[in-house]
């Protein structure tokens, strides 16, 4: 296996190209301190006064003065086009945890193939680290084969799958188990939380839990507390 380009004990923030107000990224920072740009989203970066660890992609959309501004070794362009510049970022990190950027929000082209890195990454051996997206109002992130999480009596709790995927819950309004989850078929948007502590366990990866932005630091701890 390739040594990652970019390995840390803190959390990272990978920005990608799309829009990214400066408040997120303070709010990113301030929890995952190092930043990483997937091809142009170190014109995002460099816009906020910030200087990428490193810039990842085919740089097919990184623009010349990105390019100068930014060091040569700090450059590392992959021209392979069979997998987007996330996949190619995230794959690249070593560290406890990914917080995504520039992902959701824009084009839905993007931000599904975004979702479906997610999951295949998951389920695959190797160093990738968990990764939460940050939307305008919600995160998400793949579920492990079980993940605790710690939320508010009332709050949403929504499930998509991106394959056949079955599991048990506690703490759901609607329990799933003994449902089949499909992309084309059982989905689990809007369900609710009826107590603080909900446990969620899946037969195989597949499935994205997405939650209100004001979880973040819950699933920050859940996510990382699980894969140790």
């Amino acid at each position: 296996m390739n040594q990652p380009i970019v390995q840390s004990s803190d959390g990272i923030t990978l920005v990608g190209g799309g829009p990214v107000s400066g408040r997120d990224l303070r709010f990113a920072l301030s929890r995952a301190p190092v930043a990483v740009a997937a091809d142009s989203g170190a014109d995002r970066l460099l816009r906020a006064g910030i200087a990428p660890e490193a810039v990842i992609g085919d740089f097919d959309s990184l623009s010349d003065t990105a390019r100068r501004a930014v060091p040569a070794d700090r450059q590392h362009p992959m021209a392979e086009q069979s997998t987007t510049d996330f996949d190619k970022a995230l794959r690249s990190v070593s560290a406890p945890f990914v917080l995504a950027l520039g992902f959701a929000g824009a084009r839905i082209d993007h931000g599904l193939s975004v979702f479906n890195t997610l999951v295949r990454r998951i389920g695959q051996p190797g160093p990738v680290p968990p990764c939460i997206v940050l939307g305008p109002a919600d995160i998400v992130f793949a579920a492990p084969a079980v993940v605790e999480l710690r939320m508010r009596v009332g709050e949403r709790l929504s499930l998509f799958p991106f394959a056949p995927v079955t599991g048990t819950s506690d703490g759901l309004e609607w329990p799933i188990g003994g449902l089949h989850f499909a992309p084309d078929g059982q989905i689990g948007t809007s369900n609710r939380v009826v107590v603080s502590q909900v446990r969620l366990r899946f037969d195989r990866p597949g499935m994205l839990v997405i939650l209100p932005r004001g979880r973040l630091d819950m699933v920050i701890s859940a996510l990382t507390s699980a894969r140790r």
